[in-house]
């Protein structure tokens, strides 16, 4: 047994040289990677590596775009796994022959990824299925290689950048949630859970979309087993053509039942390409449930906010819906945050002049330049609302490529607007602050009442006193109630004076010539205040 410890530690050091001698050779150590470093990297570093990489670049969520893109040249030439390795996974973690299970099995896979393969089936009471099946000691080698590429990535935690100023991916952090995501991929029974879940929750009529069914008996952690989706992806559009399908009635069913997953269940298709989209008997349906999104009311609540501000033209406010979402860093400057949304408004605004509400946005842009302002401001948001973004870039070209006639932004539009039951109006919105205000004043008014309440009480309560002792109640009362209208016309004073003041400071909402709301409020009231006291004390 000792032998077996010390032969196991030598190979791990050896193996721990040879990856440090690759990051060495690849001048990881002094420059950092980019993204094509990082690609030559792994394929260095051997199949384990290459694997990896090959999820990585369909995790847009945790890497940048250019890094996945750079990526994906590994996903080409997978070698598949022989038929009898194949064949006998599926025996050990059944405990049955493939023939007592199967009535045909095709050996020649669907497709080959870096994890593992799909195959074609048919079950004994003849249901048509796929097998996916993971590949041998793939899980054992890919958790030991990443303990050892955490230890030797994490010599180097600084980010490092470019020449041109870009910041490069910061590896330490890039590895830990990496293996976060492949330990859930390497357990099938993630994926079939995330099916089972989706299938219940997020297809509302089947009749319109649908989704494959878990092959319960026939799911562990090795291999996963679902009905077959027996048709061709939505990439085929001539043939959608040439069978008399409605492109638009399919783009509109795929398009409202994503919205209806992310605003009405929190929980989307993370990778909605045309591949993981398939036409069978006319009807679309979601495959690969492998990379599912969540996200909650409050981060929904919070991209609402920051489209409000930006109909009523508060910056400020936006920079704070930003700020919200995710976790600010030491190097998070805000005043550097609200310069990048000025100039993003800037432009919004010499786009389209008169936007009052969210159809006159591109709302994917503007999802987009909020991730891009949180990364240039080192805001760290959280990975799923990254992933809807990707997300709702790739339908939306998925969109435009099959039914460009298809407007996905009204969609989501009048998705927002049945979500929060407003109108995303900017009247309407200016007209809610006029409330918000004048409420405000009714209450500050109050004060005043108050103040003089207090002190009537106390005046008449001395007057008492002073009656009680000297018998001149009439002279008292009169002095109280002059009192009370020289503090109301004071406060009015001070009031005009703070309103005057505010109408040189930059505050939403204006009214047209410019003046902020509040500060016109203000004024009025205290004109109308001054105007009551005067009455008050000179009448007869």
């Amino acid at each position: 047994m000792a032998t077996d410890h010390k032969s196991e530690n030598g190979k791990e050091k050896k193996r721990s040289a040879e990856i440090l001698s690759i990051f060495a050779a690849h001048n990881f150590y002094a420059n950092g990677f980019t993204p094509e470093e990082m690609r030559t990297t792994l394929e260095d570093l051997g199949p384990t590596y290459v694997k990896i990489g090959q999820i990585m670049s369909s995790r847009t969520d945790v890497l940048p775009e250019i890094y996945c893109k750079e990526l994906e040249k590994l996903r080409q030439n997978v070698r598949p796994l022989e038929p009898e390795i194949a064949r006998q996974v599926i025996e050990e973690e059944t405990g049955k022959k493939i023939d007592e299970i199967f009535s045909e099995f095709r050996d020649e896979p669907l497709g080959s990824a870096s994890i593992g393969q799909a195959h074609y089936a048919v079950l004994k009471d003849g249901t048509k299925v796929v097998v996916k099946v993971q590949r041998p000691k793939i899980a054992k080698m890919m958790r030991k290689d990443f303990g050892l590429l955490k230890e030797l990535a994490g010599r180097k935690k600084t980010t490092t950048q470019n020449e041109d100023g870009s910041e490069l991916v910061d590896l330490v952090e890039v590895i830990e949630e990496l293996e976060k995501v492949t330990n859930e991929e390497l357990d099938f029974r993630i994926e079939a859970a995330n099916t089972r879940f989706f299938k219940e929750n997020c297809i509302p009529d089947e009749t319109k979309i649908s989704c494959p069914t878990v092959i319960e008996e026939l799911t562990t952690e090795q291999i996963f087993t679902m009905t077959c989706v027996d048709g061709y992806t939505i990439a085929h559009k001539d043939r959608m053509i040439e069978e008399g399908l409605d492109l638009n009635k399919i783009g509109h069913a795929i398009c409202e039942n994503f919205l209806y997953q992310v605003f009405d269940v929190g929980t989307f298709h993370g990778d909605p390409h045309q591949g993981n989209l398939m036409i069978s008997n006319g009807r679309p349906y979601w495959i690969d449930l492998g990379m599912i999104g969540h996200i909650t009311d409050q981060d929904i609540n919070s991209l609402t906010k920051i489209v409000l501000a930006i109909l009523v033209g508060d910056n400020e406010s936006m920079v704070d819906g930003i700020l919200g979402m995710g976790t600010a860093s030491a190097r998070t400057d805000r005043d550097k945050a609200l310069e990048d949304v000025n100039r993003f408004t800037d432009k919004l605004n010499a786009q389209n002049p008169n936007i009052t509400s969210v159809a006159d946005m591109d709302t994917t842009e503007l999802f987009d330049e909020i991730t891009k302002i949180a990364e240039r401001n080192y805001v760290k948001l959280p990975g799923d609302y990254t992933m809807l973004v990707r997300a709702l870039i790739t339908l939306e070209g998925v969109i435009e490529e099959m039914c460009p006639e298809l407007d996905l932004l009204e969609l989501i539009t009048n998705k927002m607007k049945e979500r929060t039951a407003e109108d995303f109006n900017l009247e309407k919105k200016m007209a809610d602050a006029g409330k918000s205000i004048l409420n405000a004043g009714k209450k500050v008014a109050k004060i005043p009442g108050l103040i003089s309440d207090t002190l009537s009480t106390f005046a008449k309560g001395k007057a008492k006193l002073t009656l009680d002792l000297t018998g001149i109640e009439e002279p008292m009362e009169k002095a109280g109630n002059f009192l009370r209208y020289v503090v109301i016309a004071a406060l009015a004073c001070v009031l005009f004076l703070g309103s005057c003041l505010l109408s040189l400071v930059d505050i939403q909402p204006k009214t047209p010539n410019g003046m902020p709301l509040v500060s016109v409020v203000g004024i009025v009231f205290s004109i109308a205040l001054a105007i009551f006291a005067v009455r008050k004390l000179f009448k007869k």
